[in-house]
């Protein structure tokens, strides 16, 4: 029988690598309870006060709703585009040029803060747009890439000859791809989702370009209130997004089963 005991330098380095990432988890959940008045680990008494600030604060009522529309519409645009140019890339991989994908993975290839200034310039005064209009684009730009990717992974195993049949046996194209296209890669377009989604509702470098007078996004409130207060909101603020990101992973889970997003 094969020995399957792990050596103990491999193991310190898994534990050493594991502590790594969930160090700075454990000090912001800690300083979020803290009974003081100021950021600070170990948290000196327990308090769920910081977290009931939140929701005093209007500031971040508002930018938390505002974050939620654009990173659920510009999700939503990002994969309306996305999807259609992923298809057209796999299924006329042969008569489409090698150079097209390449288009599609721009805004990450460019640093987001020149990305953003860019945006600015171009969207938000070039064009005249309204504020949350050029958010809106400057997202759905932002995570078009990983739509593309995603998705363009989940089409790179599809096998296209289901699709010419169903189309040989007399099914419209826009049926046959939402009927058997669309159903086979609802993984990768899931994946793509929550990907993009929580890209978009974390982003900062680009958000702060687009934003103006009476719309913001939550982490850019983030940053105003670290320029004016050093309480532990903040803290509590991130504990509250990690629950997001948590409670996202597991309805996926709960409907859907994580091995199911690698299918």
């Amino acid at each position: 029988m094969m020995d399957r005991r792990v050596h103990p330098i491999l193991a310190a380095f898994a534990a050493c690598v594991f502590f790594f990432l969930l160090a700075p988890l454990v000090i912001i959940v800690g300083a979020a309870f803290s009974d003081t008045t100021y950021l600070t680990f170990p948290p000196q008494g327990l308090t769920l006060r910081w977290f009931v600030n939140i929701f005093e604060i209007e500031a971040f009522r508002t930018t938390a709703l505002t974050s939620l529309q654009v990173a659920f519409l510009g999700t939503a645009l990002s994969l309306l585009i996305g999807i259609p140019a992923a298809y057209a890339i796999n299924r006329y991989r042969v008569e489409l040029p090698r150079w097209l994908s390449t288009i599609f993975v721009l805004p990450i290839l460019v640093p987001e803060i020149v990305f953003g200034f860019s945006l600015m310039k171009s969207v938000t005064i070039g064009l005249g747009l309204p504020i949350f209009i050029s958010l809106l684009v400057g997202h759905a730009l932002l995570i078009l890439p990983y739509s593309v990717r995603v998705v363009g992974a989940s089409l790179a195993a599809f096998d296209f000859s289901v699709e010419e049949a169903a189309i040989s046996l007399g099914c419209p194209p826009l049926k046959t791809f939402l009927t058997v296209v669309l159903p086979n890669i609802r993984a990768g377009v899931i994946a793509a989702f929550i990907l993009a989604f929580i890209t978009s509702i974390n982003d900062v470098s680009v958000s702060v370009f687009l934003t103006g007078p009476g719309i913001s996004t939550l982490p850019i409130q983030i940053l105003a209130h670290m320029e004016q207060f050093f309480d532990p909101t903040i803290a509590s603020v991130s504990v509250l997004l990690m629950f997001v990101t948590v409670g996202v992973m597991a309805v996926v889970e709960a409907t859907l089963g994580l091995t199911f997003l690698t299918k």
